[in-house]
């Protein structure tokens, strides 16, 4: 069994939550936040480029920064970024096509074991599962590795997992870091993969999440993963996890303009430390259940947000982070499928470019193989929705319908043998002419997964650089 990676989603069907106006509106409440409210920000180097450069540091010591510095960080951030394979190959061409890429986690606090059917600590021999059954799937582009395993002392988490994700995966690694000194190590990492920091950056088959801390703030350690990721010009993220009613008002659109303004900040530093640095615009303006205080993952509200944020970053030309296929329930059921369901038809219809989350459950506790392979299906049925309607004149096929004439069927006719495999034909959920009186699926899904592992064959890394990874690892006490 090979690595699969379907064709890139093409949107062709119009969808939108902001009108012109309202992303106006939006824009004009979030540049005053920055130039009159202004943020908190820590990190020497920061402070002194955004002082440098026209921000200003007030009596509170929020540092504000003005309008022109806002447009020219949007104008010199690139609009098109590619992501390639561990091999080199383009993988994600991220622009203002309306392309979509959907990916899951390489590993997670929890694991959502699709064996024994019980929610465990994710542990370092996880991540090869995970990394085999994305690493399949056609629909999963990337993973995202970001160092929770419970056997791996923490200080060296991060490193670990991007080391044994970078073995067993063989696509894209978004990935994230414990702490400041894992980022510059993992880019090197990266770097001795790719054969040099320079082949690195001209086919990155990383990018770096980070983010700031809703409201209005960003520590040294967000700071300061900008900074190096900008210096090094590796693609990142930056991306708010605004909760309305906790960390933003109970508003969505004023949680829109805060989010807004703190992700901008991000870009604007990015594009002080080194002008066309690579960003990715991300976003995740939830909400604070009053009953139970959790962030939600599931929420209506939330993935409404998330459709808009998608539609003022396509606003701005940039490529754009969203979040779906995911779940608040702790295991795969009724709300789980609702959930993720409904997500990845929201987010497929947004102008969201590349999406993360998939099959996360318990609002970001663990992750599911067994709903990164239903999500996969439902991915693959929805492009059938997303494709929208084609009216070229030899659609309409009026010769076929002249010479079947009424009452008659178009079983035999060559248009049809030629056309019929454009229609969907799901793999997982049953069309059956007789159902059985259970479910098929979960059973299907188990046997899929059991399947990949024992017999997909993750493309192996060349001994050189294995050689590489090796001495890493001693470097590292692993």
């Amino acid at each position: 069994m090979k690595s699969q990676m379907a064709a890139p989603i093409r949107r062709n069907i119009e969808f939108s939550v902001l009108n012109q106006e309202k992303i106006d509106k939006i824009h004009e409440k979030s540049i005053y936040l920055m130039e009159k409210v202004g943020m908190k920000i820590t990190g020497e180097r920061a402070i002194t480029l955004l002082l440098d450069n026209g921000a200003h540091l007030g009596a509170d010591g929020r540092i504000r920064i003005p309008q022109d510095m806002v447009a020219k960080a949007i104008k010199s951030a690139p609009k098109e970024i590619t992501l390639y394979t561990r091999d080199g190959a383009p993988a994600m061409v991220i622009n203002s096509e309306n392309q979509v890429y959907f990916g899951t986690h390489s590993d997670q606090l929890e694991l959502v074991d699709p064996v024994t059917n019980t929610v465990r600590q994710f542990l370092k021999q996880d991540i090869k599962t995970m990394c085999k059954v994305a690493d399949y799937l056609p629909n999963i582009f990337f993973v995202l590795s970001v160092g929770m395993t419970a056997d791996v002392d923490p200080k060296v988490q991060s490193q670990s997992t991007f080391i044994e994700t970078v073995k067993n995966f063989s696509k894209t690694i978004n990935f994230s870091t414990n702490d400041i000194q894992a980022l510059q190590e993992i880019i090197d990492i990266a770097a001795d993969v790719a054969g040099g920091l320079d082949k690195l950056q001209e086919k990155p088959f990383i990018f770096n999440y980070c983010e700031p801390i809703p409201p209005l703030t960003h520590p040294l350690e967000s700071t300061e993963k900008i900074y190096i990721s900008a210096k090094n010009r590796i693609p990142f993220v930056y991306m708010p996890y605004c909760m309305m009613g906790g960390t933003s008002p109970m508003s969505k659109a004023a949680t829109l303009a805060q989010c807004n303004a703190e992700a901008l900040t991000g870009l604007v530093i990015s594009q002080l430390v080194s002008e066309g640095a690579p960003f990715i615009y991300g976003a995740m303006p939830s909400i604070f259940d009053m009953r139970t205080s959790i962030g939600s993952y599931a929420a209506p509200e939330f993935h409404l947000n998330i459709a808009a944020m998608a539609d003022l970053v396509a606003y701005y030309g940039l490529p754009f982070y969203g979040t779906a296929g995911c779940s608040d329930a702790k295991v795969i059921d009724e709300q789980a499928v609702a959930e993720a369901t409904f997500e990845i038809f929201s987010t497929m219809l947004s102008k969201a470019n590349i999406i993360h989350d998939v099959g996360v459950m318990d609002h970001c506790k663990s992750v599911s193989p067994e709903l990164v392979v239903l999500a996969n299906e439902i991915i693959e049925g929805l492009k059938h929705y997303t494709a929208g309607i084609d009216v070229a004149e030899e659609e309409f096929a009026l010769d076929v319908i002249e010479k079947v004439g009424p009452g008659g069927h178009y079983l035999t006719e060559v248009h049809t043998n030629k056309n019929f495999r454009k229609i969907w034909y799901p793999s997982l959920f049953s069309r059956k002419m007789n159902n059985e009186d259970f479910s098929e699926v979960s059973g299907k899904i188990k046997a899929k997964i059991a399947d990949i592992l024992e017999n997909h064959e993750v493309p192996k890394l060349d001994a050189a650089v294995l050689a590489k990874l090796e001495k890493w690892e001693q470097k590292l006490g692993l």
